[in-house]
């Protein structure tokens, strides 16, 4: 695995699944064109790319190329990295054809190539980080998972740190790790409650 600082930023969960095999960093999705639509998202990403940085790593194909041109207006301010990954044809080994281009997504594309891209990007020059120390224990010890009332307190934690409400538990493990610590969240969910 190699250590990342930047966050990695795809467009969906195999991206995700292949680049978590290689990269010990954390990894977020744009769900395709769902990222022109979610507001809280762009305003979570905008932050991140001012505390730790962001890559941006689409498919080399057209739609690829319009959410990262759109991620490029829209994340202005910060570190943004873009990560360009060749022309290559072919179709993914879990579909059953190819797609309209007939070009490989980052999914399907070899880890040397996907290392190169990365390279090439600058991103490997910053300073890995170390993760937080949020888990999904420090979430239940915090009543803010798999407890009575957890939801609405992890929904009341969520607009207080301007994050999306649909972040699954692990992405927001994630977030969480980037843009705080246990004391600081602790601190957060007891003022919550008060």
């Amino acid at each position: 695995m190699i250590k990342l600082g930047p966050v990695i930023l795809v467009e969906g969960k195999y991206d995700k699944i292949k680049l978590s095999q290689i990269f010990d960093t954390t990894i977020l999705t744009t769900d395709g064109f769902g990222i022109f639509k979610q507001k809280e998202k762009l305003a979570m990403l905008r932050r991140l790319a001012k505390t730790h940085g962001i890559l941006v790593f689409t498919d080399a194909d057209g739609a690829g190329l319009v959410i990262r041109n759109f991620l490029k207006g829209a994340i202005t301010d910060g570190k943004v990295y873009h990560a360009y990954i060749p022309d290559l044809y072919g179709k993914e080994k879990r579909k059953e054809k190819g797609s309209k281009e007939g070009k490989l997504g980052v999914e399907g594309v070899p880890d040397e190539i996907i290392i190169q891209a990365v390279e090439r990007s600058g991103a490997m020059e910053e300073t890995p980080r170390e993760k937080g120390g949020i888990t999904k224990t420090y979430l239940y010890d915090l009543g803010l998972a798999g407890g009575q009332g957890s939801a609405e307190k992890r929904k009341a934690l969520l607009k207080a740190l301007q994050l999306p409400e649909n972040l699954s538990s692990n992405a927001l493990l994630d977030v969480l790790n980037c843009i705080t610590d246990p004391e600081e969240l602790a601190r957060t969910a007891a003022a919550l409650s008060e």
